[in-house]
Order: structure tokens, then sequence, then C-alpha cells
């Protein structure tokens, strides 16, 4: 009897193991079709960054723009990443910064800046403590109020930029049926080895999805460290606000111009986006929420991203087939993932992107693989999450509800700037 029952078990093990590989090999050809996908987007994305660089060396206007720039708090490499702007080699710009009182350490490097470049305008806006869910949307509504000009870019502080950001980023919003332009980044750790990985996933991961959505069905989205709008397209959505419920306010934002009737442009541009010293816990629970956040706005597509990962199921593969007694199967298609995935990171990060790190270390990049896998398994634990110190959780669409927030006292309705020169 004993041995019966040994037989059976040993049965469905044997049956289960091929259930398994089955869904090992699966995994390997989705995968493999994605890479093909991203490096043909790959290619199509450097074709049209040739072209859109002839247009806009080829004499277009340069409207007046105000820069907006919400700032947190003190961050490393701040000075130097806000210093970037003031440095734009553009005839008419102004930059705005944002942030919720005069106690942000953040606005001691502002004043520090606009000291040393007195021929540059600049302002901050106060906003007070936040009414909406995004305090960041709350936030750059009262920027914009603050401006005169059609014309706008909003970045985040984290984000450093070349000379010539202004006049590239700008360019295709001469062209009155487009409402908002984007660009990818690459990303720039502080140094340490999970900063490192993080960083691959910004100049591999990130962009490889957004050049094959693009090439798909086109922008419908926006990013959030770059996205450059005029006001007739923001007012065509009923203003910023229309973001402000959004935890992904980016996505959304792109999402509404594009069914106003207008095109999202990626630009040719790549900016740097500059990564903090930080622990494994912290720089994965980021990711977590990120996923969180496109796993609510976007179910469908995100539950389709588990089936572009190469390196989980090349492990799936090396188990499943190796505990049938079939190793040189299980060798063959986890190798084929890691190579997969060193390739991805060598053309996309190395070559597109222009991140010589992603080029160095594309050896490394499958790691960072097999982490965003189980961020994207865990998106689907937990609504709730906390960011810059405030408690949310995610509802249907993506829309976020606080669950703690400061202090929501009447503020003042007129706007509250306070001028450094």
């Amino acid at each position: 009897m004993d041995i019966a029952i040994v037989g059976l078990v040993a049965a469905a093990l044997i049956a289960s193991g091929g259930i398994l590989l089955f869904v090992a090999v699966l995994g390997t050809i989705s995968s493999t079709v994605f890479l093909g996908m991203a490096l043909v987007a790959a290619l199509r994305h450097l074709s049209a960054s040739r072209q859109a660089w002839t247009a806009v060396h080829g004499g277009l206007t340069a409207p007046a723009v105000t820069l907006l720039k919400p700032v947190h708090g003190a961050e490393p490499r701040l000075y130097e990443n806000l210093e970037s702007f003031f440095l734009q080699d553009y005839p008419d710009f102004e930059i705005v910064f944002g942030a919720r009182s005069l106690e942000n350490e953040a606005l001691r490097t502002v004043e520090a800046l606009c000291a040393k470049y007195p021929h540059v305008r600049a302002r901050v806006v106060l906003s007070g403590e936040p009414k909406w869910p995004n305090a960041k949307v709350y936030s750059l509504d009262k920027m914009i109020a603050s401006s005169r000009n059609s014309h706008f870019i909003i970045t985040d502080s984290d984000i450093v930029v070349k000379r010539d950001f202004i006049h590239n980023i700008i360019a295709p919003l001469n062209d009155p049926g487009v409402g908002c332009v984007t660009a990818l980044y690459e990303g720039i750790p502080a140094g340490e080895f999970w900063s490192s990985i993080e960083a691959l996933g910004m100049s591999v991961e990130l962009p490889s999805g957004v050049m094959v959505a693009d090439m798909l069905e086109g922008m419908k989205f926006a990013l959030g460290a770059v996205m450059a709008v005029r006001r007739d397209s923001l007012r065509a959505i009923g203003g910023i606000r229309a973001t402000s419920e959004y935890y992904s306010d980016d996505f959304v934002l792109g999402n509404l111009i594009s069914q106003a009737g207008y095109k999202v442009v990626l630009s040719q541009v790549k900016v740097g986006h500059v990564l903090t010293s930080r622990s494994f816990a912290k720089t994965f629970g980021d990711q977590l929420r990120w996923m969180q956040s496109t796993c609510y706005s976007r179910p469908w597509g995100h539950f389709g991203t588990g089936l572009t990962f190469a390196v989980p199921f090349g492990i799936l593969g090396l188990m499943s087939a190796g505990a049938m007694g079939h190793w040189t199967l299980g060798w063959a298609l986890f190798a084929w993932a890691w190579l997969n995935r060193t390739i991805q990171s060598a053309i996309v990060g190395g070559f597109v992107i222009g991140d010589k790190r992603s080029l160095a270390l594309c050896w490394l990049y499958p790691l960072r693989d097999l982490i965003g896998f189980f961020t994207w398994a865990g998106s689907y634990s937990s609504s709730a999450f906390e960011w810059r110190g405030e408690l949310y959780r995610f509802t249907s669409g993506g829309r976020i509800v606080a669950a703690r927030l400061g202090s929501t006292a009447d503020e003042p309705e007129a706007v509250v700037a306070e001028k450094f020169n």
C-alpha cells in the first residue's frame, strides 16, 4: 500500500512538473516576443529621433516657457539638478518652484541658485496644505495660475537636463495638434548596489515598455519626469486638477489630453533621473507602489506585463525540467532567459537611452528583471501605500484616497508667491 502511495505521489509530481515546464516554455516564448518588439520599437524610436532633431534645428519658433518645479525637502544632488534648469540656453523662460511653506528645506537651495543666477526669472509659489489627494497636483494648479505664459514644462526635482533641454522638448508643441510632449530618462544611481539595480530598471525596463506602447498604439499617456503642455490642451481637460485624484497623475494627464483629441509625443530628449541612497526595503517599496498604481489604472495591461518577464520563467524552466531529469533543456531555458535580458539592457539602455552603465552592466540586468517580477506579483497583495509621509489607498481606476492627511484648514484663495529675484 505504501509503495502504491509513493507511486501516485511520484506520478503527480511528474505531471505537475510537466505543467510547470509548459508554463516555463510559454513564458520564455512570450518574453522573447516582447524582446523582439522592444528591439523593433527601439529602432523606430531612433529613426524618429533623427527626424525630430532635424525639425528642431530647422528654425521653429521659441515661445515663452514656464518651467514648473515642485520641490519637497532636501535631496542629494538637488543643487546640481536644479542648477541645470537655470543654465538653459533658451531666450525666454521662467522657473516657478512650488512648496507648501517657506519651511521647506529645498527652498534654501532655490534661494542660493536665484542669487547665483539673478538674470533668470524665478519665483516660489506657496500652496499651503493640500486639499486634494495628490499634493503635487494641488501645488501645480497654483503654480500654473501664477503664470501668464501658454507653454509649460513640468519636471520633478530629481531630474537633471542638458542646456538645450527646453529648446528640444518644447519644439513639438509648435504643432497645434500636439498637446503634450514627454520624455524617457536615464537612471543615475547614488552609488550603492541596490541603487544601481533600480537605475538599470529606469534605463531599460521602463523605456522598453514605453517604446513598445508607442509603436503599437501611439502615446496615450505621459511620464512624470518631463511633461510639456500648452494652456489650451490643459483647458480642454478641465485643467491640471482633472488629475488630482490619481497617484499616476502623469499617466492620466497624457491620457486625458489624448482623449481630448490632441497628440501626445514621445520626445527624442533623454533626461537624467537622479536616485538617492536607500535600503533595499525602501527601493522595493517604491517600486511596489508604482506597480500598484499600474495595477489599478490599467488592470488588463498590467496583468499582461507578467508575460514580458524572462528570468522567472527561466528559473521555473530550470527547476521543472531538472525535476523531470531534463537538465540540458532546463539549463538552456535559464541561459536564454539571462541572455534575453542582457540583450535588452545593452540595446535599449546602452544604445537608445545612451546609458553606458546599462551596456557595461548588461549581464546584471536580469536580476532587475527578477525583482520586477516580484514587485508585479506583490502589486496584487494590497491597495494601501505610503507616499511622502502620508497614507493612501488605491481605488478603482487608479484614484487614491487619503487615509491620513495633514491640516486641511482653509487656505487663502489667492496664490501666495515669494520672489527670490
